[in-house]
């Protein structure tokens, strides 16, 4: 699938070693391979335009690595928000519940200048 984005804005490409379409047609695979052994990766371009990012297999490795890294994160994350949800939604469920309820809602609302968030603050 080719996507119509414009990617002269991202940094990450004008660090990348590049080589035009037309030297991966003269130097062949083993040309453009011998660039990717080097660098780990190569930009193609068509007409200056950025088209492809050919990634040796450590290089990719390497990436797909840190991503799993990233969503792994993401996954603890949620999980720990999902337990204080969790803790803090079975205070509900409690038989005094009610009761407390209504006496945070009996209390006065006045905050004397000062601005509550949450608990603890």
């Amino acid at each position: 699938m080719a996507y119509a984005l414009s990617f002269d804005h991202l940094a990450e490409f004008d660090q990348l070693p590049r080589t035009p379409a037309s030297d991966v047609k003269k130097l062949g695979w083993r040309g453009v391979m011998r660039t990717v052994g080097r660098e780990g990766k190569v930009l193609v371009t068509n007409h200056d335009q950025p088209e492809a990012v050919i990634l040796s297999t450590d290089e990719y490795q390497r990436l797909m690595q840190a991503a799993q890294g990233a969503q792994m994160q993401q996954d603890a994350a949620l999980v720990a928000l999902r337990r204080r949800f969790d803790e803090r939604l079975a205070a509900l469920a409690q038989d005094d519940a009610a009761d407390r309820l209504r006496g945070v809602l009996g209390a006065p609302t006045a905050l004397y200048g000062q601005v509550r968030a949450g608990e603890g603050h």
